[in-house]
């Protein structure tokens, strides 16, 4: 009498679902070990490296008025690395303990996090203009710009970036480059490339870049009040690995020119994001894994050459530590030393 072997299928060809759901768990725990080799290479990898860097030790008098610090008629745009925050409106999406772990990615306010010294500010908008990411919303676009006014009129030459995009799956706001302007108007810095070789003291009172970022929508052109999204440029990609973000980021800042002659903003992002293949998905402890290693990067790019290609530099949940580094090679290359 012939003996058979276990099946792994069933007489009508389907997969057991215990091998399904065996190859599903050995996956999670493949990622498990590389998000764990990931964070050890980078923790002696950054010790190995050090943190020093032109302008380290700098720790402006005042984070809110950083920039006026460093001099308006001394500190040219081009000089400038902007400390900035992504996904800067989601301080209150979703519900707490519940949605909102998954899509916040700052704590504070836009107006606390400009006056901690953030200088960029990226906020995804759909149709009914209000804030969103991915498929949570929260609070209209007016907080937002709420906050850049109180923050202005409470400062006298700070500069910032105020990037604002339609989010990914999402409509444009109706007639919003009208509203933006009408919002922002005396403050806007229309569109010219001459802008970047200018001081702050030049473009006074004018005291925002603003980048509109539309899917269907016209782009703004040269010498209007908003700025289309050739202007800010950046290679994102998207990981949860820390070690495969931060090896990204130096490969594509390395093939970037010199801040002092590209005639639009470079943007590196200290950030690792969620994915759907892994049982970790809430954003702080993911973004988390690579957030502490900021002034790392910083020196690394330094150490090889590419510390003149800095220009913008964000995070998730900025802390001052953040605005220090940046502001720090900000002043280094004012004072001639980077």
């Amino acid at each position: 009498m012939s003996s058979s072997s276990p099946s792994n299928s069933n007489d009508s060809g389907k997969k057991n679902p215990l091998d399904a759901m065996g190859a599903f768990f050995s996956a999670q725990v493949n990622r498990r070990k590389l998000v764990s080799t990931q964070k050890l290479a980078m923790s002696e990898r950054c010790t190995s490296c050090g943190d020093e860097f032109p302008g380290c030790a700098h720790r402006p008098a005042d984070r809110k008025t950083w920039m006026a610090e460093l001099g308006p008629d001394r500190l040219r745009v081009h000089q400038v690395v902007w400390p900035g925050t992504h996904d800067s409106a989601t301080n209150k999406i979703g519900i707490p303990f519940i949605t909102r772990p998954f899509a916040q990615c700052q704590s504070l306010s836009v107006y606390h996090q400009l006056a901690l010294g953030c200088r960029l500010l990226d906020v995804r908008v759909q149709e009914e203009r209000r804030v969103c990411h991915g498929v949570l919303a929260t609070y209209s676009v007016d907080v937002v710009l709420d906050d850049v006014l109180r923050f202005l009129a409470e400062t006298v030459s700070e500069v910032l970036v105020l990037e604002i995009r339609t989010e990914f799956g999402r409509e444009d706001p109706p007639d919003f480059a009208k509203y933006l302007v009408e919002r922002l108007g005396e403050h806007l810095i229309p569109q010219d490339e001459a802008v970047f070789g200018k001081t702050v003291a030049e473009l006074l009172p004018r005291r925002v870049i603003c980048v509109w970022k539309p899917r269907k929508s016209p782009a703004p052109g040269r010498g209007e009040p908003l700025w289309s999204s050739g202007y800010l440029r950046d290679n994102w990609i998207d990981t949860d690995l820390p070690e495969t973000k931060y090896d990204s980021n130096l490969k594509f800042l390395g093939q970037q020119p010199p801040a002092r002659d590209r005639r639009y903003l470079y943007r590196v992002e200290n950030t690792v994001t969620p994915q759907a293949d892994n049982p970790v998905v809430c954003v702080r402890p993911v973004t988390n894994r690579i957030r502490g290693y900021a002034r790392s990067f910083i020196a690394e790019a330094f150490a090889k050459g590419l510390g003149d290609r800095l220009q913008v530099f964000s995070t998730d949940f900025i802390d001052g530590d953040f605005v220090d580094a940046c502001a720090g090679v900000t002043k280094a290359r004012v004072d001639g030393a980077a």
